[in-house]
Formats: structure tokens, C-alpha cells, sequence
């Protein structure tokens, strides 16, 4: 006898990670809420006409790419069927087409932000996207944390440093010393943020805007997966007409069916103003998700092959424009 122990392992219990085709670029024509629909089309018209030059921009500074390579881009384009319905697809999507259309603009993918919560909700499939993704964050401790603060999966709240203490450090009953937040890795000065993750019981949870868009972001990366299978495949659309239920349309479809892949290397997102803090806790959140090595490998020697640099840091795959006035 050896000593050596002969291991025998399934081959369905190595699931294969699933690879996707890449664009160069996925660029978000807009995320708007429901709100934003009922002001009718003229809101519509405005919103891409004040995208349409940052389009441009967008695409002209992809790159450099070898000679004689195109850079390939798909657009996108999220709509909020997740906090609120006050309209359908078939009342909703038509005009929106006809705007984006009016400006020059064609939107290549359309999501729905509740596919970002729960993928496939109505089959035996589904996929709890939201629920995986909070398994992998890993938080980053703050120097000098001794443990104190309760986790994430507790909480529901993700930081970029660490907090201002709660209890008092001195035994007098008034006073006391208070500490300052602290940003990790500031640089002079901290910009602290605390980010909620999702608000109600475990079993009935709301997630926030901010980690939904997370989710969105590391989807149109192509960095997630389910067992080795990716999530969120766009789903071709070419029925004439759109359904009366949100629920009865695919987390992704694909209108354009000359469209570039829908997941890329780099994403550009041309957004309201009003979305930069729910993006800043974004990228806090993005800093600290754990994301399967195969998925990064993929998307890493794919773009290698091609010449393409691709950062190494999830966050810094993403980018954003916000235009005054939109």
C-alpha cells in the first residue's frame, strides 16, 4: 500500500461555468422610473435627445483596438417594473422605441429591474439573483475593526470604511468622545457612505435600488452565474405586439436582432443626475462582491485574444455619464 488515497468525483458535480459572447462595450441609454413614463412622450423625447451626443462620445472613445478591428456595442436600456407597475409593457414599450427611435437611437436590449431581484420568477428555475449575489459579498474590515460590527447578511447595510462608534468611550453620562466615519483607503479626506442593501424581515425583503443596479452592472459584465449556467440570457423578441403583464416578458429581450452581444467587457451608463449617489453606493457595492474566478478568467483571455485591456478590478469596468439637464 501506497498510503495515497484515490478520489472519485462526479463530473455534474464540477459544473462547467457556462461561457457568453462579449461586445466591447454595453452602453445604458437610461434607466427611468415609472414615474417618468406617465409624463408622456415629450419626457421621452427629451431624455434622448439629451443622451444622443454622449452616445457618440461613448463610442468613439472605445479602445485603442488592434487595426482593422470595430469595436462592437450594444445599448440597453432598464425600466423599473420593480417598485412600481402604474404602466405595461404594451402601453409603455412602444412609445419608448419611438422616442429613442426620433433621436437616432436604437435600444438593442431591454431589461426589467425585477429580473435583476429574481430571475425567471414564473418558471421552476428561477434563480434568486439578488439573494446570490448578497452570499458573495465579502466585506472589507477597516483598520484597526476588532469584529464588533455585526455582518452584512445581518444587517443589510454594506460601508466603504468604518463607522462612527455607537457606544461612548468615556463612563460620564454626558459628553463623551466622538469619532469620526472613515473612509478605507481615503485619500486626505474620507467620503464614508453607508449603503442599504434592502429594508423588511428576511423573508419578504425589498431590495434596494442601489443593490439591484449592482446586480444589473455585474449582469451586463457577464460575471454572473447559476451552477456554472449564466443568468439573465437575452430572450429574441419579435412579436409585433407587447404583453399586457410585465411578468409575462423576459428578464432581457432582445429587440435588435443585428444587435452586438448583450454582455461586454466595459459598461457606460448615461444616466439623470439624480442616480449618481445610488451609482456611488454601486461601485461600494461592486468593491466588495466575490465573483467566480472561471467567469473572471473567461472574460479576461477572451479580451486578451482580442488585444482588448480589460482592468482587473470589477468596479473599474463601469463607467458613467450624468448630462445636465436630463
Amino acid at each position: 500500500m501506497s498510503g495515497r488515497e484515490t478520489v472519485f468525483r462526479e463530473t455534474s458535480a464540477q459544473p462547467r461555468t457556462e461561457s457568453v459572447p462579449f461586445s466591447h462595450l454595453s452602453l445604458e441609454l437610461g434607466h427611468l422610473y415609472m414615474e417618468d413614463f406617465v409624463e408622456g412622450p415629450d419626457r421621452l423625447r427629451r431624455h434622448f435627445a439629451a443622451v444622443r451626443p454622449w452616445v457618440e462620445a461613448a463610442r468613439a472613445g472605445v479602445g485603442p483596438l488592434p487595426p482593422g478591428r470595430r469595436p462592437r456595442i450594444s445599448t440597453c436600456f432598464l425600466v423599473d417594473d420593480y417598485f412600481s407597475r402604474l404602466s405595461t409593457p404594451a402601453e409603455l414599450i412602444p412609445p419608448l422605441l419611438a422616442a429613442a427611435a426620433e433621436a437616432g437611437l436604437t435600444i438593442d436590449y431591454l431589461a426589467r429591474e425585477s429580473g435583476c431581484a429574481v430571475a425567471e420568477p414564473g418558471r421552476r428555475d428561477r434563480v434568486e439573483l439578488a439573494e446570490a449575489v448578497l452570499h458573495r459579498l465579502v466585506e472589507s474590515p477597516p483598520p484597526g475593526s476588532n469584529g464588533f460590527r455585526p455582518p452584512v447578511s445581518r444587517t443589510g447595510w454594506l460601508t466603504n470604511g468604518r463607522r462612527a462608534p455607537t457606544h461612548r468611550t468615556s463612563p460620564a453620562l454626558t459628553g463623551g468622545v466622538w469619532e469620526p466615519p472613515s473612509e478605507t483607503g481615503a485619500r486626505g479626506h474620507s467620503v464614508f457612505m453607508d449603503v442599504e442593501l434592502w429594508s423588511g424581515p428576511a423573508d419578504e425583503r425589498t431590495w434596494s435600488c442601489a443593490f439591484l443596479a449592482a446586480v444589473w452592472q455585474l449582469v451586463r459584465l457577464g460575471l454572473l452565474r447559476d451552477n456554472g449556467r449564466a443568468v439573465l440570457a437575452p430572450a429574441p423578441w419579435d412579436a409585433k405586439e407587447f404583453p399586457a403583464e410585465w411578468d409575462a416578458l423576459p428578464p432581457v429581450v432582445r429587440l435588435n436582432p443585428l444587435a452586438a452581444p448583450f454582455t461586454a467587457y466595459a459598461t457606460c451608463s448615461i444616466l439623470p443626475a439624480r442616480f449618481l449617489p445610488v451609482e456611488h453606493a454601486v461601485r461600494v457595492i461592486l468593491d466588495q462582491v466575490h465573483v467566480e474566478a472561471d467567469a473572471l478568467r473567461q472574460a479576461a483571455e477572451r479580451a486578451s485574444g482580442e488585444g482588448f485591456d480589460v482592468p482587473a478590478g470589477v468596479v473599474d469596468r463601469t463607467s458613467y455619464v450624468f448630462p445636465p439637464g436630463l
